[in-house]
């Protein structure tokens, strides 16, 4: 097994909005806001090489917006999504799967883009198998009025259309190597690869812990559906890292791709941060 980072750019969300009731003199100091109070934040998606598969976690958000959509985000930085991949030495036509954690405009963006005439919306990836389960599928295609604007039907009903798209049953991985935590405190049944790497787990944290600043309990955003169940989803899913030494892969932290945490006294807590191959053992 190969894991790649792929970063997809960088774009900015309201502070008060990623850290909930976290007062901004505390937040701001980890992730300070500009003029407007918006913070920059990461788009950092996953490409694994596992035997004939070459497996895409996550896509950013795209490049199919207009202009008016993306204004609203500042979505700035040299890497795109097809230029990481490229840079790793593939093409799009390489990608074998798509496993999509949720279905969010800033996670699944990228997994659609127009036809070279512009006539109509394909999968960006033609020869690969795209991954959800069914009970977040409903939950995006008939959206709560709250997170209506997160869930773009240009984003997601091409790929049902297509054929492409598959879901995952009972929590069963497709893949030998990847393990699935499904939590709803965010969003109904997100689901995040647990892969087993060599003698070490990586959990790709998805929105679960969009940041490394986003690991005491309380730093929860505001956008997620069912806060108090983000708290406990949160405090297993530290748990485990904790027992079994996870390393925590972070899709939206703007400077940290992954982190080892330990027990302190005001509980789980970073012990290291950094690149993820700096935390990688061998």
């Amino acid at each position: 097994m190969k894991i790649h980072i792929i970063d997809t750019g960088f774009f900015k969300l309201d502070g008060g909005a990623m850290f909930g009731v976290v007062p901004k003199v505390l937040w701001n100091k980890q992730n300070p806001a500009d003029e407007k109070n918006l913070c920059s934040w990461a788009m950092r998606c996953l490409l694994i090489e596992d035997g004939d598969k070459l497996i895409l976690v996550d896509t950013g958000m795209g490049n199919k917006q207009d202009d008016k959509f993306f204004g609203h985000y500042d979505l700035h930085g040299d890497a795109t999504l097809h230029s990481s991949i490229a840079e790793k030495g593939f093409s799009p036509a390489d990608i074998t799967d798509v496993f999509l954690t949720h279905l969010h405009f800033d996670h699944v963006g990228g997994a659609v883009r127009f036809s070279r005439d512009g006539s109509r919306l394909k999968p960006a990836f033609a020869n690969a198998t795209y991954w959800s389960n069914e009970a977040h599928w409903q939950w995006a295609t008939h959206p709560n009025p709250r997170e209506k604007a997160s869930f773009l039907k240009e984003n997601i009903l091409p790929l049902q259309e297509s054929g492409q798209l598959q879901f995952i049953q009972n929590g069963a991985s497709p893949f030998g190597n990847i393990s699935l935590l499904h939590v709803d405190g965010h969003t109904e049944q997100m689901m995040l690869p647990v892969i087993e790497y060599k003698e070490q787990k990586i959990i790709y944290c998805a929105d679960l812990f969009p940041s490394s600043y986003h690991i005491p309990i309380p730093w929860i955003m505001s956008y997620d559906m069912r806060p108090l169940q983000t708290m406990e989803e949160k405090q297993r899913v530290l748990q485990l890292a904790v027992d079994e030494q996870c390393i925590l892969l972070f899709e939206h932290d703007p400077v940290y791709e992954a982190a080892l945490v330990e027990n302190t006294e005001k509980g789980i807590r970073v012990r290291e941060r950094g690149a993820l191959k700096d935390l990688l053992v061998g």
